[in-house]
């Protein structure tokens, strides 16, 4: 039996001997080389490939800044799957088409890591919208990729930004517009017309109530889905006031600004409505105190039509990076005109014309406005606010349509007769309920 030194001996020995052995062994392997291993090859033709790859070491970390009207699109945000318009399907194809992004990266965007900064409901406009990701920022970038765009989208600019920016969670704040015919800001005593002009305290007026929203408040009344008092419901409005009126289209407008670091879904326009029913005196400014408490107000929802994102705010990343040498600011001071036209042109022209022809405003001032009673109650409570405007205007909705259909199957007996082609009596039902007979010739 070997002792423990003499056997750790014997195993170190054992593996000199063995690595000598390959030593020997790759030495004569390579003075005897194997014939048909050194012999030629015959090389396969290369095939030029139909595109050339993507030269994805020069894609840089950028911001792009598109302006949009949002009239025949479904929203920002894309929805795979779905075949819908969306603006965010046709940045991408865009991209891809102009080779500023990888093939791959159009329906998989997040490869390019791929953020929005905001999204936008349907049907709603932007001015100033701001989208990071990675792709290629040429001298023709923004000329190539527009001529992929449709004319009511526009990529305004792009600006090489760091590799960690994120357009989304580096976003001070939100600016909106609201645009609005100025009868909206009548008294509810006024017979409102389209020829309604706003009187010398109007505007004050409207600005006194609208200067109650600033500050720190639970909106968890100006959105669904949210407890009274959730954290999550707490919005900081900055600003709150509407412009000076103008003339367009034989009517009068003002543009209503609201300014906060970030809004819920259907907030603003319900801001917008409790402010007009305030103003208009449909409620009191109580309403506007209790909606941020415990209990639960039914707020009236502003049309959609007139609401646009304006310009998302990056004061922290500017004072940080831009003027560093490297990196522009997020601003756009530079592309403020060509922003100003495009409003003009095709955001504030389309709501303009729309509202003429549909009458959203009106119809909403008169059918829905008058509908809110603005009673606190609680907030599990599943029953409705009584409203006895609701009723009534309910009630003439169900005559009408009961009358529409007696005047339909009136008709429809007089139309069965004459194609009879025999001159009989029919006893048909009148509006006041009584039953009358009707000679018919033939």
């Amino acid at each position: 039996m070997l002792k423990p030194g003499a056997a750790f001996i014997t195993t170190f020995s054992r593996n000199i001997l063995r690595t000598g052995i390959r030593s020997v062994s790759s030495l004569e392997m390579s003075r005897n080389p194997d014939p048909v291993a050194d012999s030629v090859l015959p090389t396969q033709p290369k095939v030029d490939d139909a595109r050339p790859d993507y030269p994805w070491k020069r894609a840089k970390k950028v911001a792009c800044m598109l302006s949009f009207s949002g009239k025949d699109y479904y929203g920002m945000q894309r929805n795979p799957g779905d075949e819908i318009k969306t603006i965010e399907d046709e940045l991408l194809a865009a991209l891809n088409k102009s080779g500023q992004i990888d093939p791959t990266w159009e329906t998989a965007p997040q490869k390019a890591f791929f953020v929005r900064a905001s999204r936008t409901d349907k049907g709603v406009s932007a001015a100033r919208m701001v989208v990071s990701l990675k792709m290629l920022q040429e001298a023709d970038t923004i000329k190539k990729v527009n001529s992929f765009l449709p004319s009511d989208i526009r990529l305004q600019h792009i600006v090489r930004v760091t590799k960690n920016f994120n357009c989304q969670s580096q976003a001070d704040a939100r600016t909106y517009l609201y645009l609005t015919p100025t009868f909206s800001f009548s008294p509810v005593t006024d017979v409102v017309t389209e020829g309604w002009r706003c009187g010398p305290d109007t505007i004050t007026n409207v600005n006194n109530v609208f200067k109650s929203f600033l500050g720190v408040h639970y909106y968890h009344n100006y959105t669904s889905g949210k407890l009274p008092m959730e954290p999550s419901s707490q919005r900081y409005i900055m600003e709150f006031e509407a412009g000076q009126p103008f003339e367009k289209m034989g009517m009068e407008w003002s543009v209503v600004k609201v300014k906060g670091q970030s809004f819920m879904l259907h907030q603003i326009r319900k801001m917008v409505g409790l402010g007009v029913a305030v103003a208009r005196g449909h409620t009191s400014m109580e309403t506007v105190k209790n909606a941020w408490g415990m209990e639960r107000i039914d707020i009236p929802r502003a049309p959609g039509l007139g609401l646009m994102l304006d310009q998302i705010h990056y004061d922290r990343y500017n004072k940080k990076f831009a003027g560093d040498g490297m990196h522009e600011g997020l601003g756009w001071e530079g592309q403020f005109e060509a922003v100003e036209k495009f409003k003009e042109d095709f955001i504030f022209s389309d709501i303009i014309d729309t509202e003429v022809k549909e009458k959203s405003m009106l119809t909403w001032m008169g059918q829905v406005l008058p509908m809110h009673t603005f009673t606190p109650r609680h907030f599990e409570s599943e029953v409705k606010e009584s409203s006895p405007i609701r009723s009534a205007i309910l009630k003439v909705s169900y005559d009408t349509e009961r009358e529409r259909k007696s005047i339909d199957v009136e008709e429809e007996g007089i139309k069965k007769a004459r194609i009879s082609g025999d001159e009989e009596d029919i006893i048909v039902q009148t509006r006041n309920g009584q039953k009358e007979v009707e000679n018919v010739p033939a």
